[in-house]
């Protein structure tokens, strides 16, 4: 099931990501498996482009909830990643080196001394305490500030970006479409290089979330106590990433407390401030942090910074375990909220996940609370409404697991392409014009597109009419008339996109 861009559109997301309760088996696509034996010219189908296709989607567990027993979330905890601990020795500094592997905690053990995520607490305290993970709060102090959370998550650092040019990088150009389009899920495992991209927008980004903040505070920035280490988890492995993906823009002291942000010109002393607030003065990422209760099991949303959420905002809920956060969504109780519940009490942290959603807009709206006028938009077909007025907004969004903390963070930005774009990519219009002509009516209605269709049908028909005409599309199989709608091998792509990116960049 796709997002819509509805008041629950990234609750929704999060409830349908956390169907996914098995990871470890990866499944092709029919158009997979096609495109695989058309480069091995077993058959004569439609030719795909050159350009690299994203990892290969990940399979849903059919598995229902009538047919598990109910599962003791009080002493479920994710997999452990103690057994790094002498291999972040060796490579850190020499407070690390007194870490070592010791003892599995068992379960019961850890029920007995978890470190809570209710109230504040200390690094410092006589007794250690322990994370879902495994961690104790002596080892984590004895990691100190900026460990190498490459090694700990099992996440690899990554690459430098040999071709980023801030005045000209573009994200990546995502069409999340599927035909036919149903309540199936497209997970794919995170692309290390890309869980965090820094584009063109950037500094006009980070000012209008800044404002935003200023303007309505809690509703988009708030954490409770209980989230101090992953708040300063998460930023610090934010900043590392930063610095090892974009090295000449951004980089750290050799003591670790000054981190200098060259596109903004700025440099900011890390322990004078929040983490969250660093996130939003320097990653225009939106960021929802859950932990697990240690009474209970369950995760409860406690801290976030969200700038782009449309019909709802952080102190709505804020606190809110997660069958609270999802209870306006459509037979989630039925059909959700088991799988959700399992998937995240066993989540492991070297597994992170990706996803796109979309929606059409009119303009570029990124924060929407209930009441903004821009909603009165939706409600109308605007009748001078022109096609340089619509466009496809993406959230492109990562689901992973934070090693020391355990917590796990949702993390999602809002991407906006005018729909004239889709001109001259290929399958591209003939793809979108069958969902939106053709897509289940309660998922269409929910996904709210009634709104731009008066534009955009009439465009992407013109669209899809001229690829077929200039030979951008052709059929599947010889004798065939036109091409079989279906979701692209390249999805979320489409066929050269690479050679359109780039060559839109420049490079």
């Amino acid at each position: 099931m796709e997002f819509s861009i509805l008041p629950n559109r990234w609750l929704l997301g999060l409830g349908i990501i956390s169907l996914v309760s098995s990871l470890a088996v990866l499944a092709f696509s029919k158009r997979h498996r096609d495109a695989a034996l058309r480069k091995l010219h077993f058959h004569k189908h439609r030719r795909f482009s050159g350009s690299s296709t994203p990892p290969r989607s990940l399979s849903i567990s059919k598995e229902s909830a009538a047919s598990c027993a109910n599962p003791d979330y009080v002493t479920a905890f994710p997999p452990s990643r103690r057994s790094i601990l002498p291999e972040l020795a060796d490579k850190a500094v020499d407070v690390n080196s007194k870490i070592s592997a010791g003892t599995e905690p068992s379960p019961e053990f850890l029920v007995k001394n978890l470190l809570p995520t209710t109230r504040s607490y200390s690094l410092d305290n006589d007794v250690p305490k322990y994370t879902p993970t495994g961690f104790s709060t002596a080892e984590i102090k004895a990691m100190g500030d900026f460990p190498a959370y490459d090694i700990l998550s099992g996440v690899p650092f990554p690459e430098p970006y040999k071709n980023f040019d801030p005045a000209k990088a573009l994200p990546r150009p995502y069409r999340p479409f599927r035909w036919a389009y149903h309540q199936t899920m497209s997970l794919t495992k995170m692309e290390p290089n890309w869980w965090l991209e820094v584009e063109n927008t950037y500094v006009e980004r980070v000012k209008q979330r800044q404002e935003l903040f200023r303007e309505h505070g809690t509703k988009v920035l708030d954490y409770l106590p209980g989230s101090e280490l992953v708040c300063k988890e998460l930023m610090e492995m934010c900043l590392q990433f930063y610095c090892a993906r974009y090295p000449t823009y951004f980089s750290l002291s050799p003591d670790k407390k000054i981190f200098q942000n060259k596109l903004l010109g700025t440099k900011t002393e890390i322990k004078r401030f929040h983490p969250l607030h660093i996130l939003l003065n320097n990653v225009p990422e939106d960021f929802a942090i859950v932990l697990r209760n240690e009474k209970d099991g369950m995760y409860y949303f406690r801290a976030g910074v969200i700038c782009s959420s449309l019909g709802w905002n952080v102190s709505t809920k804020i606190g809110m375990q997660l069958k609270e956060i999802h209870k306006p969504i459509p037979d989630y109780k039925e059909k959700m909220s088991f799988s959700m519940d399992r998937y995240f009490s066993k989540m492991p942290t070297n597994a992170p996940i990706q996803r796109g959603s979309w929606g059409l807009e009119v303009d570029t709206p990124l924060f929407m609370p209930p009441g903004h006028p821009h909603e009165k938009l939706r409600e109308i077909q605007k009748p001078d409404l022109a096609i340089d007025e619509c466009y496809l907004r993406v959230d492109w969004q990562t689901l992973r697991r934070l090693p020391l903390s355990g917590g796990i963070v949702f993390n999602f930005k809002g991407l906006f392409t005018p729909v004239k774009e889709f001109r001259d990519e290929p399958y591209i219009p003939a793809l979108l014009l069958k969902i939106l002509k053709e897509g289940k009516k309660n998922l269409m209605e929910y996904k709210n597109t009634w709104h731009v269709e008066h534009v955009c049908l009439p465009v992407l028909e013109e669209y899809a009419r001229e690829q077929v005409a200039n030979g951008m599309v052709t059929p599947d199989h010889e004798g065939e008339e036109e091409w079989q709608v279906a979701t692209l091998g390249e999805s979320p792509y489409f066929p050269g996109w690479e050679d359109k990116w780039h060559r839109q960049q420049g490079f």
